[in-house]
């Protein structure tokens, strides 16, 4: 029977790859229910799908806040924010440059800026308690209802989309159930074999947090970004992001505090939420120029997070 590092590297890789299917299945289900009961393609990125793509790291946080520390929590959700951003719009603007749609940029960009100011605001006395949870999830159902608001004063037509309000499909529940099983399952394993793996080497959960298991549930947020790229859906590959960085602050997190209050250490507040919020409003300042992510963007948005990651290592 496997033990010690070989287990770890098995768990780890096993999980990544169940987390990863488990969030196709889950996109591509959730997407079509969503279509069938008559949301617009483009809401459907930067909602179902961001929400869906946001659920592995939903699970790894909820779990690891649990059995390990809640600073596998919030590493996890700053770290895939950073990558989100950094390495996931980074690479789907190198393949391919995303304009920026003018309903992505005015009624969900600000939201993003929002939950990440939030985060630093309600965390800068080095503890996020039941009571900022709360206030997270507040923002989130006030953001919903005002997704809710737009897409009943615009709903989309059979000439938009040809499965719109096509209705509900057993298939597509089925798809959303097995989605939703892998992610459970595949977020125990990256959990116990990232942390596993880490902690023999002496790694703190923080770091953790930030880089192994931030990359591993920033993999459903990538591969949906780079298909949507490379099908020339690029309206949906930001969406995806903007939407995912914003569940990850005020789902996550305000799930997580709501179980268990996260202490933040020092470092994290001088060094890894000024970066989530540098890169952050960079990449609205990149949206707001031109309209258009450009490849030159999509290239210095990837050596910023190379560079970040060099830090974190250092």
């Amino acid at each position: 029977m496997l033990s010690g590092t070989p287990l770890y590297l098995l768990l780890l890789a096993a999980g990544i790859v169940a987390l990863y299917g488990g969030a196709e299945l889950l996109v591509s289900g959730a997407g079509r229910l969503a279509l069938g009961i008559g949301l617009r393609a483009t809401t459907v990125g930067v909602t179902v799908i961001a929400f869906a793509t946001t659920a592995p790291e939903l699970f790894v946080s909820t779990i690891g806040a649990l059995n390990v520390s809640s600073d596998v929590g919030l590493g996890t959700v700053v770290g895939s924010n950073i990558a989100n951003i950094g390495l996931v719009l980074g690479v789907s603007a190198l393949i391919k440059p995303l304009p920026i749609g003018e309903r992505v940029l005015r009624r969900h960009v600000p939201t993003m800026v929002l939950a990440a100011l939030l985060l630093v605001g309600l965390g800068a006395n080095g503890r996020i308690g039941r009571l900022e949870g709360a206030i997270f999830l507040l923002v989130l159902a006030g953001f919903t209802a005002f997704l809710l608001y737009y897409v009943n004063a615009d709903p989309p037509s059979v000439a938009d989309d040809p499965d719109a309000g096509a209705g509900v499909s057993i298939r597509d529940i089925g798809l959303v159930v097995a989605g939703l099983i892998a992610l459970v399952v595949g977020s125990r394993w990256l959990v116990a074999g990232g942390t596993g793996l880490l902690s023999a080497l002496g790694v703190p959960d923080l770091i953790i947090g930030l880089t192994v298991l931030a990359l591993g549930t920033s993999l459903p947020e990538l591969a949906a970004s780079v298909v949507g790229a490379v099908r020339g859906e690029t309206e949906f590959a930001v969406g995806n992001v903007v939407g995912s960085n914003i569940y990850n602050v005020l789902a996550v997190l305000g799930v997580v505090a709501l179980i268990t209050p996260i202490e933040i250490q020092p470092a994290t507040l001088r060094f890894e939420l000024p970066a989530m919020v540098a890169f952050t409003l960079v990449l609205v300042g990149m949206m707001s120029y031109g309209r258009r992510l450009t490849r030159l963007d999509g290239a210095a948005l990837v050596v910023g997070y190379a560079g970040f990651m060099a830090l974190l290592v250092l």
